[in-house]
């Protein structure tokens, strides 16, 4: 797109000067309707299939009753523009942008160096069913969808506080996607606030294709090497809700159906909806069983390539660990090798129709246990513990996550072969290394908040849930 200039007042060249930016004639979606009037003429530029049909032609049919010479823009919105959306701009990158994303622009033949923007913009839109990734036992069963607005609307709906800001920005040269950064003044730390939007505006790319994903990669720093996300997200308008009144901050992205939730800490990733919606006592149990579970995610098949390696200090009521029999596989192989069939099984179950999906994943599982076994690849403790590790994986929500504590699992397995106790705890080590140089979006808050820096109260809700929250 050309870059900003100012309508003039001729009426003629502004019309072959919008025709010109937006290229009518070239894309068929892209429609320029003129209006003849009594004493005057009106040219509107939209997209079809973005534009609501039926108040555009209806807004037309209002036009053609007006009588007598056209006035100017901001005297023609007041007298014959019944919409509510409806302001005037002079701009012509402006003008343009507002087609592309979905309004109605109005030029006239008495408005002069100005044109009337007409926000009757819809977009194609799923119902806001739940999250499919987000379930909860009890609670509200909606969810955000691809549409900026509807999103917006379902968190207004659940805070009616004039302090909840909505802050709109176009980020991306060519894409000029919207983005929208939600907080509750007084609550939300204004510098943060102010950093996040600043990083929006100053945010280097031409377009955020892939949603939400290429707006983390603008907002974050990524380090490859550590795997831990540095970003939340939740598509459950409940639960952003709740966190706008925790004080922290919100970023939508107009084509994704999540809010980013920021500043994040690596607890924040242990909390389910579910651990509010049922009594404290339920709750709690869930929280603990999700840590417990985080735990063996990482640790259990490390731990027990381990003991196995050295049966001698494993006392006697744990000797059924140590397996009866031999693969023609290391055992270190077997594992990773079975974390890679499970890791191959879920990619074809996401590429199989639905109502085979389900099955064939089961039968494509247990053929491929029972071949393995049969033929000597692997052993049948460790079709097991694996089958356990994977199911335990998914006590915890987020994707970004489960795949850290695989690569995590992953090395300690590898450093536990190679170099026995000394590569477990040193693996260890490096964990902890990765979580403690592992920086938040904005730097505002450690990683490990709230246990650095030590808040005890925080630090016991996330562990504990009670029947009042502080």
């Amino acid at each position: 797109m050309a870059e900003s200039t100012v309508l003039c007042e001729d009426y003629r060249k502004n019309t072959e000067m919008m025709s010109e930016m937006l290229r009518v004639g070239s894309s068929f979606d892209i429609i320029k309707k003129t209006v003849a009037l009594e004493a005057g003429e009106l040219t509107l530029y939209y997209v079809d299939g973005l534009i609501k049909d039926d108040t555009l032609f209806k807004l037309i049919q209002h036009f053609y009753t007006v009588k007598g010479e056209l006035c100017d823009a901001a005297e023609f919105i007041k007298r014959h523009v019944p919409y509510v959306e409806a302001e005037a701009c002079g701009y012509t990158d402006e003008l343009c942008r507002a087609v592309l994303s979905g309004a109605a622009v109005m030029l006239g033949s008495g408005f002069g160096g100005w044109g009337v923007i007409i926000d009757a913009r819809t977009y194609p839109a799923r119902t806001t069913s739940e999250p499919e990734t987000d379930k909860v036992l009890q609670g509200a069963h909606d969810g955000f969808v691809e549409t900026l607005i509807f999103n917006t609307a379902l968190v207004r709906r659940r805070i009616r506080d004039p302090a909840l800001t909505f802050s709109y920005i176009s980020v991306g040269r060519v894409g000029k996607t919207d983005v929208c950064v939600a907080y509750m003044e007084g609550r939300a730390d204004p510098v943060f606030v102010s950093k996040i939007k600043d990083m929006l505006r100053r945010a280097d790319c031409d377009a955020l294709a892939m949603g939400q994903q290429s707006l983390a990669e603008v907002l974050v720093k990524r380090r490859w090497y550590n795997p831990f996300p540095k970003v939340r997200y939740t598509e459950r308008p409940d639960t952003a809700s709740a966190q706008l009144i925790e004080g922290n901050v919100l970023v939508f992205c107009d084509t994704s159906p999540s809010a980013m939730i920021l500043p994040t800490s690596v607890f924040d990733f242990m909390q389910e909806t579910d651990d509010y919606a049922l009594p404290p006592l339920t709750g709690c149990y869930l929280r603990i069983v999700r840590h417990i579970a985080f735990l063996l995610t990482v640790f259990f098949t490390p731990l027990w390539l381990l003991l196995v390696n050295r049966p001698e200090i494993l006392p006697e009521w744990l000797s059924f660990l140590v397996p009866s029999s031999e693969a023609r596989l290391p055992l270190a192989a077997q594992l990773l090798l079975a974390d890679f069939i499970i890791d191959a099984l879920k990619l074809a179950s996401l590429n199989t129709p639905s109502l085979l999906a389900g099955s064939l994943s089961a039968i494509a599982g247990l053929i491929l246990g029972d071949f393995a076994v049969e033929v000597g690849w692997m052993i049948p403790e460790v079709i097991l513990y694996m089958a356990f590790v994977s199911v335990v994986s998914f006590a915890q929500p987020g994707v970004e996550l489960g795949f850290a504590f695989k690569f995590l699992r992953i090395m300690l397995v590898i450093l536990s072969a190679l170099f026995g106790f000394f590569g477990f705890f040193g693996g260890i080590g490096l964990i902890v290394l990765m979580l403690c140089t592992n920086k938040t979006v904005a730097g505002t808050r450690f990683y490990l908040y709230p246990l650095i820096p030590f808040d005890g109260k925080k630090l016991k809700r996330l562990f504990f849930r009670t029947a009042k929250r502080e």
